[in-house]
């Protein structure tokens, strides 16, 4: 099946929240703010099937240094079908040539990241805070 890919496309509070909420994200909860923090992103990015929001994730980005991918979710029954590939690639293509990409991945999305190219930045720690309890 066709997935398409978009830098521009405009989302809707229901189809996030469902995504969130089937991946077991806490920030499904607080949909104002989700919704707020996606579409004042340096960049959002969707994957559509048939119209149907089937993957997103978004970017915070100084645009010539430093970016950041906070989000990055597939829809559970469109998992496994490359769309995350391409919402990263994407992304990567966006951001080329920026000095630094960053992003914090657990479980299973570590080795997808990795084949992405990513890797554990030197001798750095993963730190922050946070008000959540999915972690």
């Amino acid at each position: 099946m066709q997935t398409d890919i978009s830098l521009t496309d405009a989302i809707d509070q229901d189809e996030v929240i469902e995504i969130y909420r089937l991946n077991q994200w806490s920030s499904a909860e607080k949909p104002e703010q989700l919704m707020a923090a996606l579409r004042n992103s340096h960049t959002l990015v969707t994957a559509r099937q048939n119209g149907k929001l089937v993957g997103l994730g978004n970017a915070l980005s100084d645009g010539h240094l430093v970016v950041y991918y906070p989000h990055m979710l597939v829809h559970p029954d469109y998992q496994g079908q490359g769309i995350g590939r391409q919402l990263m690639s994407a992304m990567l293509e966006r951001y080329t040539g920026l000095h630094q990409q960053m992003l914090t991945a657990d479980g299973e999305a570590i080795q997808f990241y990795q084949k992405l190219g990513f890797e554990r930045a030197g001798k750095t720690e993963p730190m922050w805070v946070y008000s959540g309890n999915d972690h």
